[in-house]
């Protein structure tokens, strides 16, 4: 019975440590920068709603959930094969949840809840914004910085990204995985930030983002 035990305490302890270790690193948050400015010469290319989404995911003393948030609208200004401004709208009246069957009770019950004032408030701020505000390469990586605004909240974020072009006139530009604290945002259910006394029913402030937006040359 010990020896089960220890077994059983060593493999939680495994479990913790490694979900802890897996989450990817905040992305640099500043205040609000300047919008960047193409240059007349720069090559617009609108981006593709139905191909473009962001990835996210929200962790939780007891586990976590994941899923997706989609894009209305957005163009991004190439010059020299690099991206030198543009923006997109994020769509959070489209935000999916992924780990739940959508047959379930629970996956429209945690859909609804993402969406209401304890959280994003979709109703009232249907748009979350994302504004390029520069692009440059530190450590090797092209780090993207841009303006969020999200609930009439604005801070400048800075990722790492690819961008590759096809022959068909048309580009990708896919970020690693990155976290924002949302409490920076004024997103304040279940966090410590903002409340004391929660005990274990506490919700971490990093949310993880995955970008991937596709453009057509227009």
């Amino acid at each position: 019975m010990k020896s089960n035990f220890l077994k059983f305490f060593t493999l939680i302890a495994v479990i913790t440590f490694s979900s802890c270790g897996d989450k990817a690193k905040e992305a640099s948050t500043t205040e609000t920068k300047d919008a960047a400015v193409a240059k007349s010469s720069s090559i617009n290319y609108a981006v593709n709603p139905e191909e473009s989404t962001i990835e996210w995911k929200g962790f939780k003393p007891t586990g976590s959930h994941y899923g997706t948030i989609g894009i209305n609208v957005g163009k991004l200004n190439i010059n020299g094969g690099a991206l030198e401004g543009g923006k997109f709208v994020i769509d959070m009246t489209n935000i999916v949840v992924k780990d739940i069957p959508a047959e379930e009770e629970g996956n429209a019950k945690l859909t609804t809840h993402l969406k209401s004032d304890d959280f994003f408030d979709a109703q009232a701020h249907p748009n979350a914004i994302f504004d390029v505000t520069g692009m440059e390469t530190i450590d090797g990586k092209s780090m993207l910085s841009g303006n969020l605004t999200l609930k009439e909240t604005t801070n400048n974020i800075s990722f790492p990204v690819a961008i590759s072009f096809t022959d068909d006139n048309s580009m990708t530009l896919t970020s690693e995985t990155f976290t924002i604290d949302r409490s920076k945002w004024n997103v304040k259910y279940g966090s410590k930030s903002f409340f004391d006394n929660l005990g274990d029913k506490f919700i971490n402030n990093e949310i993880e983002l995955k970008i991937s937006l596709v453009a057509n040359k227009v």
